[in-house]
């Protein structure tokens, strides 16, 4: 059955994977404003191009940030509400813990420091090592999935920083992060820089499979830029 995955932690993100976790259809825009209007066209397009009806979706894996209020928000909602109207289970997974798997499937080794855009000439962090997926069974699709992707750990983070006080920091620097702030954070050789929404749903259907627990609460690590007055203004002054 396959599994509906969406991120807009950065870019809008959305993809279909199949019951072996292939691709059945992906789409993915840089957009970083627009995600409550793109995002539903989106997903339908994906379901047609791959010719999967919606009732036929297993499961929905979400990213869960770190990220700006709105953009995550409209990730968060849809993917809840979809998978509330559908009956299946809403997985979430932290976006950066996707980066880090990337980096390890990519073959970098020891530490790697995950890095995305927090705005505000800061960035978002957080450092892992690839850690073996305890509990995973011998066979079946975890297992399958575990065999081409690494469980990541997290060692310290995520956090919320600027972008010199992490330079010279252990660990390969990997993310968008590394692209905005090159001279404080060049990417490693070989280094993800852009989120692949198919790995998020792949740590999604394993993680799953050994019975970790996925909730769907946004990560922000600050507040939002607008909040309510904290009091009423009289009317006449």
């Amino acid at each position: 059955m396959p599994v509906l995955c969406l991120d807009t932690s950065a870019e809008i993100a959305v993809c279909l994977l199949a019951d072996d976790g292939s691709v059945l259809a992906r789409r993915q825009v840089a957009e970083q404003r627009r995600h409550a209007e793109l995002l539903g066209p989106m997903i339908t397009s994906v379901l047609s191009d791959a010719g999967v009806d919606r009732l036929a979706v297993s499961a929905v894996a979400v990213g869960t940030g770190p990220a700006p209020f709105t953009g995550l928000r409209a990730g968060l909602v849809t993917a809840r509400t979809l998978a509330f109207a559908l009956g299946v289970p809403a997985h979430g997974v932290c976006s950066l813990d996707v980066l880090a798997a990337q980096a390890f499937a990519a073959g970098l080794h020891g530490e790697v420091l995950v890095v995305t855009d927090a705005r505000r000439r800061e960035v978002y962090a957080a450092r892992y090592r690839a850690a073996s997926a305890a509990g995973a069974s011998s066979a079946g699709l975890a297992a399958d999935l575990a065999a081409d992707l690494a469980e990541v750990e997290v060692v310290v983070g995520p956090s919320v920083d600027h972008p010199a006080a992490l330079a010279g920091q252990s660990g390969s620097v990997v993310g968008p992060g590394a692209l905005l702030y090159p001279d404080e954070l060049p990417a490693a050789e070989g280094a993800p820089v852009v989120l692949d929404v198919a790995v998020l749903g792949r740590l999604a259907i394993a993680r799953a499979a050994r019975g970790v627990e996925q909730p769907t609460a946004p990560l922000y690590l600050r507040r939002p830029d607008v909040t309510p007055s904290a009091s009423r203004k009289r009317a006449t002054g």
